[in-house]
């Protein structure tokens, strides 16, 4: 043989110079390619569509201050006064109530 591959089973010494035709190819993978590409771009679109989406909520929480951080309550510090009425009042013992 000259190097070609060929479909056919040739005796040993007998040449047979018919290729073996593959499918064309060629045009199945650029229709493949154009598909996964518009794929790509509907993934892209939808992907973009969602971040602005999360930016706008976002953006609205930070304006609003409720942005997800924990917000604890200042105890108020007792006053002599404070703790004078409560000795007199007889609440010294109890526990302490939180405001």
């Amino acid at each position: 043989m000259n190097g070609k591959q060929t479909g056919e089973v040739v005796p040993q010494g007998d040449k047979v110079d018919t290729p073996v035709e593959a499918p064309d190819k060629s045009l199945n993978i650029v229709d493949e390619a154009r598909a996964i590409r518009d794929e790509i771009r509907q993934a892209k679109e939808e992907l973009k569509a969602e971040n602005d989406r999360k930016e706008k909520i976002q953006s609205e929480e930070l304006l609003a201050g409720t942005t997800g951080g924990k917000v604890e309550v200042e105890k108020k510090e007792e006053t002599p006064k404070d703790y004078a009425a409560k000795i007199l009042t007889g609440a010294a013992n109890d526990k302490p109530t939180e405001d």
